[in-house]
């Protein structure tokens, strides 16, 4: 009888490596979208996940065998109390890419900015926007930092959370006169962000420690007469060369790593959170107070974990930015 060659499949993707644990909460987005329209406004938004709840509506799917019916949809509820802008950022192209040449802060800055970044003393705005207006040609891009306000969030923390946005503008000069009207004011989330539009919700995924390949990669556990262990991978590599092949599912760190969902549509925005809040609050959350928006589907992270909205990088063909038909929002207790 001939000898075959045994075979077994690949366990686990090898798109996301490494798995090494995030840097921080607050993700970093390092592409933006590009934005035609002739109105300037920032690409983005952040806010805190709530939690998850159902909600029926219309469908509106023109592909859709079930177009006009009826359906039941999982949503995820994010808080989005206003932000606020409070630096101009100009970006120069090099041959090493894009490089911070200069920066406008905010006259009056929150006393809460304090607990996440030193703040300079006898800062001089005027001098500092002069500056700014004059390498307004040189400049290819134009973001804001802003931060969040988690006093007015059900997160029970004061110190606000900082990220950087890109303002969406037919050219710098633009970007900048938007930017100069928003900066040092509180910017809300239906200023940003429409209702049936599709965005990207970038957050660090729920963090598991260190375990092991089964739990990590999902490899088989070995049979029960195996040599050693059980819960391992049963040959790592050739005795010759001696090293280890990065494909290999080894222990290590799972979870808490920075991850993207793609095209999460925006199925309702409101300014009263109270009215889809479940009765309880939301399990580890609490009750929202403000402005809020509900995903179709879920996304990454935990419970309080920020959460960064961006306007959808490569959204789907045929898909048309239109309100979603609501028909009711489950509101009972997820305790």
């Amino acid at each position: 009888m001939a000898h075959r060659k045994k075979n077994a499949p690949r366990r686990g993707s090898l798109a996301y490596l490494p798995r090494g644990r995030a840097s921080k909460f607050v993700p970093r987005i390092k592409n933006w979208p590009a934005y035609e329209d002739s109105t300037p406004k920032l690409l983005g938004f952040i806010g805190y996940k709530a939690g998850m709840t159902h909600a029926v509506i219309t469908e509106d799917n023109p592909n859709s065998p079930f177009k006009g019916q009826e359906k039941v949809i999982p949503v995820t509820v994010v808080d989005t109390p206003p932000v606020r802008p409070f630096s101009v950022r100009g970006y120069e192209a090099t041959p090493y890419g894009l490089k911070l040449t200069s920066e406008v802060m905010a006259e009056s800055l929150s006393e809460d900015l304090k607990k996440t970044l030193p703040l300079p003393k006898d800062y001089d705005h005027a001098a500092k926007l002069k500056e700014f207006e004059s390498k307004l040609d040189s400049f290819v891009e134009v973001r804001m930092l802003v931060h969040t306000q988690p006093r007015l969030a059900g997160v029970s923390k004061k110190k606000p959370d900082v990220s950087e946005y890109k303002v969406g503008a037919p050219s710098a000069a633009e970007a900048f006169e938007y930017a100069k009207s928003i900066l040092g004011t509180d910017v809300r989330v239906a200023d940003i962000l429409n209702e049936g539009i599709l965005v990207d919700s970038i957050a660090v995924t729920k963090g598991h420690g260190f375990q092991g390949p089964v739990r990590r990669w999902g490899i088989r556990i070995l049979q029960h007469k195996s040599r050693k262990t059980k819960r391992g991978v049963g040959c790592i590599g050739p005795w010759s060369p001696t090293n280890i092949r990065y494909t290999v599912p080894r222990p290590g760190q799972t979870g808490f790593h920075t991850r993207t969902s793609f095209n999460n549509k925006i199925v309702k925005m409101g300014e009263r959170g109270e009215e889809i809040t479940p009765s309880g609050g939301f399990v580890n959350y609490g009750v929202i107070r403000g402005d809020y928006l509900m995903l179709h589907g879920s996304i990454p992270g935990t419970v309080k974990r920020p959460v960064r909205l961006r306007l959808a990088i490569r959204p789907k063909k045929g898909h048309v930015d239109a309100p979603v038909q609501v028909s009711y929002i489950s509101t009972s207790s997820k305790q």
